[in-house]
Parts: structure tokens; C-alpha cells; sequence
């Protein structure tokens, strides 16, 4: 049966060098890149990763084991992560994980909401700096979970398998091709893949995609212009 103590992974104490030895992170994302990443800064800080890309994947996680951290992306094919920031935080356990909330979408409130429903941090994408991501767990865990001692800060950037932003480009322009009414999930998503990447071509036509969904207008050119931009970067990839 699985525990209920939230830091049941908890085996070996934090290091200097590895401050979140011992952690399990459970990452709900469904960017294959911005997954990686957080993987990434998992494998600096001595934590263990498990994935999620749903809210149905994240329940079912949730049910088998009980993970010491988890960071939710509140834009999820299946809902809002908000929603599932709500049920952790409320779920009646005595000891719950660490909330990091995330979100690499424009608008305003949005970590608002994501506090609001029991985050204990919110964080924009990208979340590249592994100073910025040990710290930030570091900070909302007990004091004796701290590393004894003066810690060396790791100023590091992770950058993720350009394999993985391949998939999410190409999962993109499937659901942009599908003839189904997917902008209100693709909007966001590419809005966060363009900061993820600190590509300007590609914010520039999620702008132009989330205007035309908020403005009901000039969607079908804004879907063409969006899937040559995106095609246009798989061929470049498909070079290198």
C-alpha cells in the first residue's frame, strides 16, 4: 500500500552539491520540451523525476505513490492545472508536497489563481536555472531537510534535447491540421514553446494565433501562417 507521508522517498540526506537528494518531482506538463527540462534540473539537484501529461496521468500518479514535490503547467489538454493544484492541496493529508505552479501563457491572474488555489510558488517558463529551481523547492521544505552546511550555488542553465521540441512542433501542427477546434490548446502551448525557445518568429505568430482565437476573426490564416512557420523549423532541424 502506498504511505501517505509526502517525503516518503525521503532514504539519504541533501548534500552541498545535490540539495534535493532523496525527492521525488513529479512534473504534470505536456510539452515533451519543457518536460525535459525539468528533468534536467531533476538530474543537477540529485531529485527523481516521474511525468505526467494529463490531468488524468497526474491523478492516476497520484493515487500509486505520494511524490515530495510536484510542479504543475496549468495549460493541459484534458483542463486546467489549477485544478489539480486544488485537489493536492486539499486532499486532507497531513503532510502534502511542495506546489510549483507554471505557465509559459500570457494573461494576467494567472498566478494569482494558481496561489489562490493552495501554489506554493509560481514560476513563468522557461524554468531553466537550476540556482533558481533548487531554491525554490529549498525554500517551502522544512529547515532540516536543508543540506548541512554553506552550499555552492549552481548557476547553470539547462538546455533540453532538441529532439524533444521536434515533438512538441510536430504534435502542434497535427492538431492545427486536424480540422478540429484546437486553437484554444494550441494557443497557449506555442506561446510557452516561443519562450521556452526564445524564438521571436514563433512568438510572434502565437500573438497573431491567440488574436485571432480572442477575436473570432482571421483564424484560417493565422492556422496557415503558424503551421509554414512550424514546418518551416522541422526542415531546419531536419538538416542539422
Amino acid at each position: 500500500m502506498p504511505d501517505d507521508t509526502a517525503f516518503m522517498t525521503l532514504t539519504t540526506h541533501a548534500t552541498a552539491q545535490r540539495p534535493l537528494l532523496g525527492l521525488t518531482v513529479l512534473v504534470v506538463e505536456d510539452s515533451r520540451f519543457a518536460s525535459e527540462a525539468v528533468r534536467l534540473l531533476c538530474i543537477r539537484s540529485g531529485a527523481r523525476i516521474r511525468r505526467a501529461d494529463s490531468l488524468t496521468a497526474a491523478r492516476r500518479h497520484l493515487r500509486v505513490y505520494r511524490p515530495s514535490v510536484v510542479v504543475v503547467d496549468l495549460g493541459l489538454p484534458d483542463g486546467s492545472g489549477v485544478d489539480l493544484i486544488t485537489e493536492v492541496a486539499r486532499d486532507g493529508k497531513s503532510v502534502r508536497p511542495v506546489i510549483i505552479a507554471t505557465s509559459g501563457a500570457d494573461g494576467d491572474g494567472l498566478a494569482e489563481a494558481a496561489i489562490a488555489a493552495g501554489a506554493d510558488e509560481f514560476l513563468p517558463k522557461p524554468i531553466a536555472s537550476v540556482c533558481a529551481f533548487q531554491q525554490t523547492i529549498l525554500k517551502h521544505l522544512p529547515e532540516d531537510m536543508h543540506p548541512n552546511g554553506p552550499r555552492l550555488l549552481n548557476h547553470e542553465v539547462v538546455v533540453p534535447d532538441p529532439i524533444a521540441l521536434n515533438e512538441d512542433l510536430s504534435h502542434l501542427d497535427d492538431l492545427l491540421g486536424s480540422g478540429l477546434d484546437a486553437l484554444p490548446y494550441v494557443a497557449p502551448f506555442l506561446q510557452g514553446l516561443a519562450r521556452l525557445t526564445s524564438d521571436e518568429k514563433l512568438a510572434e505568430v502565437s500573438r497573431k494565433l491567440t488574436q485571432a482565437l480572442t477575436l473570432g476573426v482571421g483564424r484560417r490564416e493565422a492556422i496557415q501562417a503558424t503551421r509554414d512557420l512550424i514546418q518551416q523549423r522541422l526542415k531546419v532541424r531536419e538538416l542539422v
